[in-house]
């Protein structure tokens, strides 16, 4: 096992080199294990479509009862501090261990009934104590690469939270080999996170004060880093939530429905999965080099863009659908990771836990909001104006980012470059 926290920044036992990344490879596999469940009822809704009598308000549920279960899992956390005060491994495998057996339990419900319910929002909550506390374990070791760093991990989260549509395309109309697969992921993610070792920069909480969660909104700068990273939260999840929806009605359209269902989940995998793991790196990079606040607004100009576009192509060629749903995918995460790190830079090291778990927290709440919205639009507008609403998201948070860009705080982040 990979020890405890680092007690220098050159490690003790192994190189400070050597030991960051055996830690960080590990982690960033564990979260990609574990956030496998989060989406995995998600990917399997065309099938559910066509087997149950499922209805859109059912099929928005399976994803949005995951983002109200994480909700009240990050709400819970925040107040008691649990990200800060708890060993993060511990607090980790508990919550993966929990999360498989919940998200296993879809598989003796009724996939139409409301008792899904109940399963989805556990495993949100419990996804409360792997998102955040995986980005704090990977800040442990920054060092003039924070933005590379959450991005590796948050590159990890979005491709785990893609494996169920990858999944889904292998097994074919067997909706259960994805329940069941996901589920496996998050188990050995719960055993291998003992092996990551925490980094010199690891920070312990100080006494608990449950005024020291309400500094992510009184503080100016940490208030416009939050907004911005509502305004790219507003168009994500609805994204993520419905483009195998999206991609497998409009590919319906010019080819038959086998072919069409089974592009539709390979193509979903590789815009949200792989497209979202590059422009997760890609983003921490340039995030490093030419400051958060630029990388962020010219990510959101871009996946807005992107939004409008796609709905406006439905009906089209599925290739050429295709290749502008992999831009958004590559665009619409690039920046997530570097919210994230714009919050740690401008928080207390000892409050990093909690800042990081409030941002989350009212990022998730509103995609409560847009994912019930979208089906309700495509159903009164169609899918161009249902992905044109989502673009508005990305303005507001242009708008905020740009603005955090002239505050004095700005020095703080990506090392002075802002």
């Amino acid at each position: 096992m990979i020890g405890g926290p680092a007690s220098d920044g050159d490690g003790a036992g192994l190189s400070g080199h050597r030991a960051k990344w055996c830690a960080l490879v590990v982690l960033s596999l564990c979260q990609l294990a574990a956030m496998a469940v989060w989406f995995s009822a998600s990917a399997v809704v065309p099938s559910l479509l066509a087997q149950y009598d499922l209805g859109t308000i059912g099929a928005s549920l399976l994803t949005s009862s995951v983002q109200a279960g994480f909700v009240a899992g990050t709400l819970a956390s925040a107040l008691l501090g649990l990200a800060d005060r708890l060993d993060p491994r511990r607090l980790f495998m508990t919550c993966a261990l929990v999360a498989a057996a919940a998200n296993a339990g879809l598989l003796v419900v009724d996939p139409a009934g409301p008792a899904t319910i109940g399963p989805r929002f556990l495993t949100g909550v419990c996804m409360a104590g792997v998102y955040a506390v995986g980005m704090k374990m990977a800040a442990s070791w920054a060092r003039g690469d924070l933005g590379f760093l959450v991005g590796l991990l948050v590159g990890a989260l979005t491709l785990g939270s893609a494996v169920p549509h990858l999944f889904n395309a292998v097994g074919g109309i067997d909706w259960r080999f994805t329940i069941a697969a996901a589920s496996v992921g998050a188990l050995v993610a719960a055993l291998g996170i003992n092996l990551v070792r925490l980094g010199p920069a690891f920070g312990r909480a100080p006494r608990f004060r449950a005024a020291s969660a309400l500094r992510a909104w009184t503080v100016p700068s940490l208030r416009l880093a939050n907004l911005g990273y509502l305004g790219h939260m507003w168009e994500l999840y609805a994204m993520w939530a419905w483009l195998g929806v999206f991609l497998d009605a409009s590919f319906r359209l010019s080819m038959g429905d086998a072919a069409a269902g089974t592009w539709a989940r390979v193509a979903s995998f590789v815009a949200i999965g792989l497209g979202g793991a590059v422009g997760c790196l890609l983003g921490g990079l340039l995030s490093d080099r030419w400051g958060r606040t630029t990388l962020t607004m010219g990510a959101m100009a871009a996946s807005g863009t992107c939004a409008v576009a796609a709905g406006l192509l439905y009906g089209a060629s599925p290739w050429l659908l295709f290749a502008v749903c992999l831009v958004w995918g590559i665009t619409v995460i690039a920046d997530s990771a570097q919210f994230s790190a714009s919050v740690a830079e401008l928080s207390e090291k000892e409050l990093l836990g909690t800042m990081l778990t409030i941002q989350t927290c009212g990022g998730f709440l509103l995609t409560l909001v847009t994912i019930h919205l979208m089906p309700v639009l495509v159903d009164g507008m169609g899918w161009g104006a249902a992905f044109g609403v989502l673009a508005l998201g990305p303005v507001v948070g242009v708008i905020a980012m740009a603005r955090l860009r002239r505050h004095p705080d700005a020095r703080k982040l990506a090392g002075g470059r802002g």
